[in-house]
């Protein structure tokens, strides 16, 4: 359990090392006085796409204890899956129970209609899995993808702060990117993770800055006398970057003194909307810090993989890592696309070559 523990406390401060500002701290310790009666389990799932549509959904689940409460599982999980427990000894030597639980659900229809219904420990985000299938004459496409919503309405996307190849390290599973800074070039790595997160960093100060601008606007909007517009407060974003980049240490109280609030929407307002300003920003901090529990996704696909924005793992199967960070400003899509050749397309297509190649020989032969 204590292992537990502190691989939580790890993920949360890997988290924070991108959002240092003081006022999010409160919600950071109250995440943490809560981990100790967490008992969410590590999770794999894995759907394997079948071409008629349907998916053969496999969840493998690990605690330290015999405890699998539907309420902490991350994916939708009840009484009418097939399930197996097993007592393993990790590669640390660590003994785990193990839970594997399997289910074919007919089309994605079901599946999505498990995560409204899910009452898990992920329950409330809004996740959903489509299927397409193309015919192609030679061949028939399938692309299957599995998408969680966005958390802020008004972030930025963070593939405004970081270009192709930093984006691909920032969505990496953590032990790929662990790989590449314990080894020869661990002093390049380390360092480029460092820019990296200088970037989030700011992305999320500006998504921080514009979300609770438009949620304070929308608090006072339609208020007696009120100047502010959304307009108006939208030229203050830089300004309320600026003071969340200045005060990272200090920040919850320079706000409850209202040095900085004043900066924003100005001194004559202060008064008049503090309480306002307060809602929004208790919102917009829940937004950032909420409680989502991590885990894996896997897909396999019919065919041949031809596309896909996923990793590979030891299997040689497609994983993505799922945390809160990557659905937090825009939504998060792990896909993945495959081909089947038609077989009885090419066959027809090979007896019309022979047909038409037999016609131009034979009208060869007549004429000669």
């Amino acid at each position: 359990m204590l292992k537990k523990i502190f691989t939580t406390i790890t993920r949360i401060e890997l988290k924070y090392k991108t959002m240092r500002n003081r006022s999010l701290k409160l919600s950071l310790l109250f995440i943490l006085s809560t981990i100790i009666s967490c008992d969410e389990p590590e999770t794999v799932v894995t759907d394997i796409v079948h071409s008629d549509g349907s998916i053969t959904r496999r969840i493998e689940m690990k605690n330290s204890e015999n405890k699998f409460n539907i309420s902490n599982i991350q994916v939708p999980f009840d009484s009418t899956w097939m399930v197996k427990d097993s007592l393993e000894v990790n590669e640390k030597g660590d003994t785990m129970w193990v839970k594997r639980a399997e289910k074919l659900f007919l089309n994605v229809d079901e599946l999505n209609s498990a995560y409204k219904s899910d009452s898990g420990s992920n329950q409330g985000f809004s996740r959903f899995a489509e299927f397409k299938k193309s015919f192609k004459w030679f061949n028939t496409e399938y692309r299957f993808s599995e998408v969680i919503d966005k958390t802020l309405s008004n972030g930025y996307p963070v593939d405004q702060f970081l270009d192709e190849e930093e984006l691909k390290w920032f969505y990496s599973p953590e032990y790929i990117n662990n790989e590449k800074k314990n080894g020869a070039d661990s002093l390049k790595y380390r360092a480029y993770e460092d820019s990296i997160l200088v970037k989030t960093e700011k992305w999320e100060n500006k998504s921080f800055a514009s979300e609770w601008l438009n949620v304070f606007a929308n608090l006072v909007e339609g208020k007696p006398e009120n100047n502010l517009t959304r307009q108006s407060l939208k030229t203050r974003e830089n300004d309320f970057v600026k003071l969340l980049e200045a005060n990272k240490e200090k920040f919850d109280s320079l706000w409850a003194a209202d040095k900085l609030l004043g900066t924003i929407i100005g001194e004559e307002e202060v008064v008049k909307y503090k309480t306002e300003a307060d809602s929004a920003l208790k919102i917009v901090t829940d937004l950032f810090f909420i409680n989502f529990s991590n885990y894996f996704q896997r897909i396999d696909m019919p065919g041949k993989l031809i596309a896909t924005n996923g990793n590979t793992d030891s299997t040689m199967m497609l994983l993505w890592p799922v945390q809160s960070d990557y659905f937090l400003t825009q939504p998060y899509e792990m896909w993945a696309v495959s081909k089947e050749p038609n077989r009885w397309a090419w066959i027809i297509s090979g007896l019309f070559v022979l047909f038409v190649v037999a016609g131009l020989v034979f009208k060869a032969i007549k004429k000669g």
